[in-house]
């Protein structure tokens, strides 16, 4: 019995160090980045217009690394890889946090391009967003070279020109469908603030910041859109200089 109790009191230590550890963190990442056995990696946020660095870890000899961070509401954070001596712009990866365990998997030479994010509902839903997303911007390139070929050719440019505004119009539509569609989660205000929200009429932001769950409204994503939304209708509402 006294070693049982012993035994129990022993975890319960072992317990308590490892919370007081990590604080009242609650996010845990784990990752890998395959050939990156040298370096810094940083974990960042957007403090107003400012990133700022919120974690960082140095890489030396492993490539596995592990963060714990606090958020109060889930949001996008940029993991920054620091290479030394490269000429790579290949540095950036953002990613939506939210609390829970996240995995980040990726390559030293493809930080980007390969990266598989796990674990953020989020993260999942913004990656869906961004595959018709980026549909809509090789479309765009598309019309950019037919405008390019199509030199002086008055007809033709206006053609292009057209199918260009036809085109955002449609790109603004998907935006603001899949953030009214996702009002659950906070990638949709966050959609609907990096993409839309200072050009698209305001009876969509209204009815997608109607549509938000309670918990999403309270969110740093639903309290900016929010916020948006009452400073375009106060510089709409303003007599025309």
């Amino acid at each position: 019995m006294k070693n049982t109790f012993l035994a129990l009191a022993a975890l319960l230590v072992i317990v308590a160090c490892k919370k007081e550890d990590h604080g009242d963190a609650n996010v845990h990442i784990t990752g890998n980045i395959k050939g990156f056995k040298k370096g810094q990696l940083f974990i960042k946020k957007y403090n107003d217009t400012a990133l700022v660095n919120i974690d960082t870890i140095v890489i030396d000899g492993d490539s596995h690394f592990e963060s714990h961070l606090k958020i109060d509401s889930p949001e996008m954070l940029y993991l920054v890889i620091d290479r030394v001596k490269t000429a790579s712009v290949d540095n950036d990866l953002p990613f939506f946090a939210e609390p829970g365990n996240i995995k980040i998997e990726t390559t030293k030479d493809e930080f980007f391009g390969k990266a598989k994010i796990t674990g953020s509902e989020n993260q999942k839903l913004y990656e869906e967003f961004k595959a018709v997303k980026n549909k809509f911007v090789n479309d765009n390139l598309d019309l950019t070279k037919l405008s390019y070929e199509a030199g002086k050719n008055v007809a033709r440019q206006d053609s292009i020109a057209l199918k260009a505004d036809q085109l955002k119009k449609r790109r603004y539509l998907h935006t603001a469908n899949f953030a009214l569609n996702h009002a659950d989660h906070e990638v949709g205000p966050y959609v609907a603030i990096s993409e839309i929200a200072q050009d698209i009429n305001l009876k969509y932001l209204d009815t997608i910041n109607k549509s938000m769950t309670p918990k999403v409204a309270k969110s740093r994503y639903g309290k900016m859109l929010t916020d948006v939304i009452a400073e375009r209708k106060k510089l709409e509402a303003a007599p025309a200089q």
